[in-house]
């Protein structure tokens, strides 16, 4: 389903074609996106980046669509990789107290929203590879989704709760419509934190119980 289909799916739902209704029907579609990328762990949601390390800078820039991160690696001559813990800024500044203190990073934590610190801080120009969550491009501004391409439903119904509480609708179509989303989300969430989470490394990823 693309985004014209998308809006005429909604404008026959709810049965209304007036004016600020269809100019709004843009930041109906969003809201339900950035509420299914906050619910579930899609592969459309993620993207990976490398990045080279400054010897004796003990911070790494973190890109400007970042919003949480799957994994950082210290990428080794050989092409292997190092993975880094996550801790906490006073877990590495208390286990590096002396910034001078150089080597190839073990840790990192989130310094601030647009900072990585590291510990100990890099003796090396180092390529680093991160894996991370961003909001992908609306399908309002690119036409076609990952998510219209292959769970309309969820999107269409989270659309359609926001259209329905924008237009003041009777409480039992808006739970209506809200049961129609977590209906659709379950299943989203069976592929997102279930099947394409059986064999993850990391034990404290989110993951559901599915059976095939």
């Amino acid at each position: 389903m693309n985004y014209s289909q998308l809006v005429t799916l909604i404008q026959d739902y709810v049965q209304s074609t007036e004016t600020s209704f269809v100019a709004n029907i843009p930041n109906f579609v969003q809201l339900a996106e950035e509420r299914i990328f906050n619910s579930v762990q899609i592969p459309d949601i993620r993207r990976n980046q490398i990045g080279t390390l400054t010897p004796s800078n003990k911070y790494l820039s973190v890109p400007a669509d970042w919003l949480a991160t799957f994994s950082l690696a210290v990428i080794a001559a050989d092409g292997s990789q190092s993975f880094l813990l996550d801790k906490d800024v006073n877990f590495i500044r208390e286990c590096y107290p002396d910034p001078s203190t150089n080597g190839v990073p073990k840790f990192y934590a989130i310094f601030d929203a647009n900072t990585f610190i590291l510990g100990p801080t890099p003796d090396s120009n180092y390529q680093v590879e991160l894996h991370y969550y961003y909001y992908p491009e609306s399908i309002v501004t690119a036409g076609t989704s990952w998510l219209g391409n292959n769970f309309e439903t969820v999107l269409l119904y989270g659309a359609l709760r926001e259209a329905y509480i924008y237009l003041k609708g009777e409480a039992d179509m808006i739970a209506n419509y809200e049961q129609k989303y977590q209906e659709a989300l379950a299943q989203l969430l069976r592929m997102g934190d279930g099947l394409n989470r059986r064999d993850a490394y990391r034990s404290g990823q989110v993951r559901v119980p599915v059976n095939t």
